[in-house]
């Protein structure tokens, strides 16, 4: 290969990583500064205190839709009757549409976890009786569970997934530049081969 050649077929690489790289940056710029800085909150959860706000609420279910609970479904998991969902979403502002009930012989429960929060809802069968708690434990609790995917549903986990290749593709059109350019930068490999023993070392001999 003529020299000529080798140096057309160096620059369309050049041209092609970098534009790869800067569009797998663009991708997960924000997300990548969502996750190292909750990384860090992660890793300090005991020493920032939260004090988690609850609130709760008692009502009383009317004989026409109370009387939706008196058969029992199939399962002892199913979703509320439509009638005393959009009940609750009228008169509690409590959304539990396409949330899975536990039914029991004397209540029917709902738990509605979510990032950074908790929430219930507790029907009594026989008095109708609504009891409702809704828990939030703050900003810092709620970024923290979007970094672990926690009670985020499968859209969250989708996103989690793409943000995770951009990433991959970043670094590594990050590596083929970093090869590509160390021969005129000879800190490169040391540097490269740093950030793979250094945590090497940490878990030999921190971690047990």
């Amino acid at each position: 290969m003529s020299n000529a050649d080798a140096q057309k077929r160096r620059a369309f690489w050049l041209k092609h990583l970098h534009q790869w790289h800067w569009v797998s940056a663009a991708i997960c710029l924000i997300a990548m500064l969502l996750f190292s800085v909750t990384g860090i909150t992660l890793n300090h959860a005991s020493e920032i205190a939260a004090t988690p706000t609850v609130i709760t609420r008692e009502e009383r279910l009317p004989a026409p839709v109370l009387a939706r609970l008196a058969s029992s479904p199939d399962s002892e998991k199913a979703p509320l009757p439509t009638v005393v969902s959009e009940w609750l979403r009228d008169e509690m502002g409590v959304r539990t549409d396409g949330q899975q009930a536990e039914w029991s012989e004397d209540e029917v429960y709902v738990s509605m976890p979510r990032p950074g929060g908790d929430a219930w809802v507790s029907i009594d069968r026989e008095s109708g009786e609504v009891q409702y708690e809704h828990t939030d434990r703050g900003v810092i609790s709620y970024l923290n569970d979007l970094h672990k995917g926690r009670n985020t549903g499968p859209a969250w986990g989708w996103f989690i997934d793409v943000f995770a290749a951009a990433c991959v593709l970043f670094a590594g059109t990050g590596l083929f530049l970093l090869k590509m350019h160390s021969g005129r930068r000879p800190g490169t490999w040391p540097f490269v081969t740093l950030g793979l023993v250094l945590p090497v070392v940490v878990l030999i001999l921190f971690v047990h």
